[in-house]
């Protein structure tokens, strides 16, 4: 409720106007209204991602499965690759320097822009990363370890 302050209570030298106004400060705060939300959002934030997880599935076999369109590529890491820095792409034997360019000129004309690594069981770990890291440099979108089954 606004106050009335009398003209006397101003002091003897002010002009009088009449009777004077004030009203009490009635305006929300809204910087906690900001901090809540700011919070919310990083907690949404860190936990966005943790969310888009897939599920496990076993996946049901068909002998009507329609074949892959167009061939796949393999790339092969040989047991020297560590010594001699050269593999196979396809059925070529090149070096790892020029492994980028030929991968990024057959993707210019694909759809799928997948490889399929395969690699002998001798290398590292570091060679496999350095070749996946190449293959993505060159616009893969997805990189497949081909493996085979255990010898039972």
């Amino acid at each position: 409720m606004p106050k009335i302050h009398s003209p006397e209570s101003g002091g003897s030298n002010r002009r009088s106007r009449g009777p004077r106004v004030s009203s009490a400060l009635s305006e929300i705060n809204v910087v906690p209204l900001v901090d809540v939300m700011l919070v919310l959002l990083i907690i949404f934030m860190v936990t966005a991602p943790m969310l888009q997880q897939g599920l496990a599935v076993n996946l049901p076999q068909s002998a009507k499965a329609d074949p892959l369109k167009l061939e796949p590529i393999y790339v092969t890491i040989p047991a020297t690759f560590g010594k001699t820095k050269r593999l196979q792409f396809g059925k070529d034997e090149i070096g790892i320097e020029a492994l980028t360019e030929r991968v990024r000129q057959t993707m210019l004309t694909r759809e799928d822009k997948s490889i399929f690594l395969r690699m002998d069981a001798t290398v590292t770990a570091q060679d496999i990363i350095t070749v996946t890291d190449r293959l993505k440099d060159a616009g893969v979108e997805k990189v497949g370890f081909s493996t085979q089954p255990p010898k039972q």
